[in-house]
């Protein structure tokens, strides 16, 4: 079956204004790298999810669900088959005393500032992670000492079969940077979090404060996938790599930030081929220096 046929079917599902064809990824991806995906399809609803990931399984084409795309590089080549893209339509927050109920296309951001205006303490490590909620529940997101696994009550997961289910924390199997999502490909409809009643401005300054020492220490300034790599134990990936006197070396335009070493930055025209190639050799460069491997956390797709 053609990317045209596909197409014209998930319309039927979803409506003509949803459903894109030969979609550049760059688009769609924090490092503003990748190529075109066949048939790109942003679902309007819950349902609508459920319905696409089902014809998708009839028509026996391979998909994708991304959310904002902060920890993706996708291959120049694209992507074949159909990308889901869970974002704004999907971002309704309910809050009921200490618990917060989102669906997964919420912004962490977006998140953080609803919970503070609840009074509501816990998430403020959270608060300036790109990313949606989905994508950072899959990974354990984390910073400043907090990660999402310790602030989730449950939640709801859809199959790659089309079925819901609602699982607790300790079906969850987080870890440092991982979860059972990407082992299952379940896909986060939504969850549920219990966090602290606590004072409006304590949370607020403590907000600010980490959003401050993030845009003084990370590259915010040009694109980028977020952490590279994975915290070696007993290491900072970062500390090595700027022990390996790589801050600011380049290949083709993905350099590695001389402001912060545990990034990688696209400097305007960069390639999926450059930023692998440069990861490949601090890989090298840190094992041969320290005998250290070090672990992607950047989540690399067809390269």
């Amino acid at each position: 079956m053609t990317e045209l046929n596909i197409a014209e079917r998930l319309k039927l599902l979803v409506g003509p204004q949803r459903v894109r064809t030969q979609e550049p990824m760059r688009h769609h991806t924090s490092f503003r790298i990748g190529g075109p995906a066949d048939v790109l399809v942003e679902p309007g609803s819950e349902v609508e999810l459920c319905r696409l990931i089902t014809e998708c399984n009839n028509l026996q084409v391979p998909f994708l669900v991304i959310g904002k795309g902060s920890n993706l590089l996708i291959s120049d080549s694209g992507i074949r088959g159909v990308v889901l893209k869970i974002g704004r339509s999907l971002n309704r927050v309910s809050v009921c005393q200490d618990q917060v109920t989102a669906q997964a296309g919420v912004t962490l951001d977006s998140l953080a500032r609803i919970v503070l205006q609840h009074s509501l303490a816990g998430f403020e490590f959270a608060g300036g992670i790109p990313g949606t909620l989905g994508g950072a529940l899959a990974m354990n997101a984390g910073a400043y000492g907090g990660e999402m696994k310790d602030i989730l009550v449950s939640c709801r997961v859809l199959s790659i079969e089309g079925e819901v289910s609602i699982l607790p924390l300790e079906d969850m199997e987080m870890g440092y940077r991982s979860s059972r999502v990407q082992r299952t490909k379940e896909v986060i409809l939504s969850a549920t979090m219990r966090l602290t009643t606590g004072r409006y401005r304590q949370i607020k300054f403590l907000m600010d404060d980490y959003w401050q020492r993030r845009i003084t220490r990370q590259p915010y300034y040009l694109p980028s996938g977020g952490s590279v790599f994975k915290r070696p134990e007993g290491y900072f990936a970062g500390k090595l790599i700027e022990d390996c006197q790589l801050k600011g070396f380049s290949i083709g335009d993905a350099m590695v930030s001389d402001l912060h070493a545990g990034f990688i930055v696209n400097k305007g025209n960069a390639t999926a081929a450059d930023v692998v190639k440069l990861m490949s050799l601090i890989q090298n460069r840190v094992k041969e220096k320290f005998g250290v491997e070090l672990e992607p956390e950047l989540r690399v797709i067809g390269v």
